[in-house]
């Protein structure tokens, strides 16, 4: 199965990015299943129905979220009507949406895709990531139930991720990072056959701080005051997230990162 993971779209370029890209890299690059993370794709802090039906529409399979969930209000609905956008499973134990969902490919193979939230160096104490994804995947296993596993794991600490990577190697065909919004040079095959990357970048301006306007966050490292409210840059964005096709273990055959437009090299499947 050949499967691409986009990572944290912010702000209108990143969702103008999306859009126009990411038909033609389904068609392209012959995708079953294509994974966007949403979650700063509304002003750069969460993600709100409209925006959330226009990544779906451009060709997302599915949409994970992240921290900033719930960030625009109308999600707290929205996640309940659509069940193609899950949230971290352990945000908030009251939290509406679920954190993992079986979902059919276009070549009708199924796909379980998950998410959940770090805690080093996160503002809110989040419950333990590693005990929670353990049990849902559980619940659906490689080569079982599922023709191929993919962890969004939304967090701030890369050795936390790599931490996660090699928990569940051998039991997911993707485990990626979200949240940090820098692409990282580690992209690799685990030792038991799972796909790893610490984090898949970000769908933005690289020209920026993250994604915001570099105005702001400068201001602020520099002066230690704050003047106004951070906004994303509204250049051109750059695409990126990570390309894995699996074997029919669901354990990932190859894997690479991806880069397309923007200020970044391209790079991507062959």
């Amino acid at each position: 199965m050949r499967i691409l993971f986009l990572g944290d779209v912010v702000g209108r370029t990143g969702r103008k990015a999306v859009a126009g890209h990411l038909g033609r890299l389904r068609s392209e690059w012959r995708l079953d299943f294509v994974i966007v993370n949403g979650e700063n794709a509304t002003g750069g802090m969460g993600l709100n129905r409209g925006h959330a039906q226009l990544l779906l529409d451009a060709g997302a399979d599915v949409l994970t979220l992240g921290d900033h969930a719930f960030d625009q209000r109308d999600m707290l609905t929205a996640i309940e009507q659509e069940n193609r956008i899950i949230r971290p499973m352990n945000y908030a134990p009251n939290a509406p949406g679920v954190g993992a969902r079986m979902f059919t490919a276009q070549n009708g193979q199924k796909v379980f895709v998950a998410q959940a939230l770090g805690q080093v160096f996160m503002k809110r104490p989040f419950a333990d990531p590693f005990s929670a994804l353990d049990a849902e995947l559980k619940k659906a296993p490689l080569g079982g139930l599922a023709d191929a596993v993919v962890v969004d794991f939304h967090a701030e600490a890369t050795s936390e991720k790599v931490a996660m990577g090699h928990w569940l190697d051998g039991r997911a065909s993707l485990v990626v990072g979200t949240h940090t919004h820098v692409p990282t040079a580690d992209t690799q095959i685990l030792s038991k056959g799972t796909a790893f990357q610490c984090d898949a970048g970000m769908c933005g301006d690289y020209d920026s701080v993250i994604g915001m306007d570099k105005a702001e966050p400068m201001r602020r490292f520099v002066t230690g005051m704050q003047k106004g409210r951070f906004t994303p840059a509204e250049g051109e964005a750059t695409l990126s997230g990570v390309f894995v096709e699996t074997g029919r273990d669901g354990r990932a055959k190859t894997v690479a990162p991806v880069r397309v437009g923007g200020r970044l090299a391209q790079a991507g499947p062959e």
